[in-house]
């Protein structure tokens, strides 16, 4: 069978020089014994491939020699010359046939003008990508008992608190004082990041102006809640808010706006109460994880924009304003409040909101945990503040129909230490998030939390460094999970497809345990529900 470059086949060509069946009965003569043929019809033929579609010719009845000699000399050259003459001709043939001019007048079968066979039928194909089992049969209650209960059992966790459901059921596996609410540290920033999706829209982003001050040469920078605002060039992206909007982009439309700018002034009108929250350590803000809370800063606060656990600004607010003016060749001045109409010389925004919940959960972001909450608060009508924030989470989350009866919360970073979260409430959460489409109306709004959960082993987020080698080694790619870090706190809170291929939402909280051998007995608990099918 021949195969064109265009890729098409043509089964009438499988028999190039084979001589089809009604050509060669046609050939025989008259009163001729047929030729023998093979059950396909097809004549057979020479096994040398050389001379495949070749007839071998009758065989020749030696003439008889002379009496009493040998057969003359000179018909045997005669004879020897002929079959010569008789090759070269073949040969100056079939390399003419070849040709394809030469082929295409000839109606040879491989000419490129040949009468090819009817194109086969279209192939119906269907390419989608395979999603987790959401209807075989899954995990059950003793199976994951049974599964857990020796890795739940290290003395290196302490108090231990957990739940496991299955998302396509709903169904509670395991419980481990489940609706005991212990401090849960980082994993705080699951419930900040659903109620924002789930009270705000999509598409929301933050918002930062430059607008015209009440003083000729006056500008006043206005705070919208945007902590990722970068300082790195226009056209360079920052590593660690992907999209994030550039104080280069403002000075530039402040500039074409045209005027004499000779002072900046700023507007952090936007937040209530105080810059830090209850339960804060004092050297919590600033930190290389912290700083005070601001409506407008860049780089949430830090000094390098390049570098996540970097040294970040006491006065987050002030520091940008000082950077404006420098750039605009202004002195900066006194924080005021912009008038409401005021004439808007520049203005940038943030990534949209999954892409800020994508930043905040891969690196455990608090500036941008704790500036998200606000914008929930905003979204119901709360008070922009710490106060506000954890109050508007807690109810967001009461008016979807999860239970909040024992959710205590002071910021919505989980760097408070007085946080209070039962496990059950962070399951019931992810299982929502990772449920099948069309079941909980709640699901398709919670999918881009899962999107941001950090990767067991991977290249980037908080879980890189971990599930590097046994006993964990197995959840490597396999585990997504949150994770949650103070003294004396190890939590982690996320989903596992396990052998089965289904999905798994876990919350593990420990309390009074020491951070690495906290934290490798908490990874040896996910990696658990990898490897089990848990019937």
């Amino acid at each position: 069978m021949r195969i064109e470059p265009s890729r098409g086949q043509f089964a009438s060509e499988a028999t190039v020089g084979i001589p089809r069946l009604q050509q060669a009965e046609a050939a025989q003569p008259a009163g001729a014994e047929p030729e023998a043929q093979p059950a396909d019809g097809i004549p057979e033929q020479l096994a040398s491939e050389s001379t495949v579609g070749l007839r071998p010719p009758p065989p020749e009845t030696p003439p008889a020699p002379p009496a009493g000699g040998d057969a003359p000399k000179r018909g045997r050259k005669k004879l020897v010359i002929a079959g010569i003459v008789v090759v070269l001709l073949l040969a100056a043939a079939g390399g003419a046939s070849a040709v394809p001019q030469v082929a295409t007048r000839l109606g040879l079968p491989w000419a490129p003008n040949a009468p090819k066979g009817a194109a086969p039928d279209p192939a119906d194909v269907s390419l989608s990508l395979h999603g987790p089992d959401t209807s075989g049969p899954g995990a059950t209650a003793n199976g994951v008992a049974s599964a857990l209960s020796g890795p739940a059992g290290a003395p290196a966790l302490a108090k231990l608190s957990g739940s496991v459901i299955d998302p396509a059921t709903g169904t509670a596996l395991w419980d481990r004082d489940s609706a005991t609410a212990l401090t849960p540290a980082s994993t705080t920033k699951i419930l900040t990041v659903a109620a924002a999706l789930l009270a705000m829209d999509p598409g929301e982003r933050l918002t930062t102006k430059i607008v015209q001050g009440a003083q000729p040469g006056t500008v006043i920078l206005v705070g919208g809640g945007d902590p990722t605002l970068t300082t790195l060039p226009q056209g360079t992206d920052s590593p660690l808010y992907p999209g994030a909007a550039h104080v280069d982009d403002l000075i530039t439309q402040v500039k074409k706006a045209g005027g004499n700018v000779s002072k900046v002034q700023v507007d952090v009108s936007a937040y209530t109460g105080p810059p830090t929250a209850q339960g804060w350590e004092p050297g919590d803000a600033p930190s290389t994880y912290g700083a005070p809370i601001a409506p407008v800063m860049t780089d949430g606060g830090r000094g390098n924009a390049k570098v996540d656990e970097t040294q970040r600004s006491a006065n987050p607010a002030g520091a940008i304003t000082q950077l404006v003016a420098q750039k605009l060749g202004a002195t900066p001045g006194p924080a005021t409040k912009a008038a409401s109409d005021a004439k808007v010389l520049a203005e940038v925004q943030s990534a949209p909101l999954p892409d800020l919940a994508y930043a905040l959960l891969q690196i455990s972001d608090n500036v941008l945990a704790d500036a998200l909450g606000r914008q929930v608060a905003i979204a119901t009508g709360g008070e922009p503040s710490f106060t506000g924030a954890a109050a508007a989470v807690k109810k967001v989350l009461g008016d979807h129909g999860f239970d909040v009866s024992q959710l205590q919360l002071f910021d919505t970073s989980g760097l408070s230490n007085q946080n209070k979260v039962p496990a059950r409430l962070l399951s019931q959460v992810l299982a929502a998030a990772a449920g099948p489409d069309g079941k909980d109306e709640k699901t398709s709004k919670l999918r881009p939390l899962l999107a941001g959960l950090p990767v067991a082993g991977g290249s980037t987020g908080t879980l890189s460094n971990r599930y590097q080698a046994a006993p964990s080694a197995d959840g490597k790619g396999w585990v997504r999970a949150k994770t949650g870090t103070l003294t004396s706190v190890n939590t982690l809170a996320g989903y596992v497809l396990d052998k089965d291929n289904r999905v798994l939402a876990f919350a593990f909280m420990s309390n009074g345990s020491d951070k690495d051998p906290g934290q490798a007995a908490l990874d040896v608990l996910a990696t658990t529900l990898r490897d089990c099918g848990c019937r």
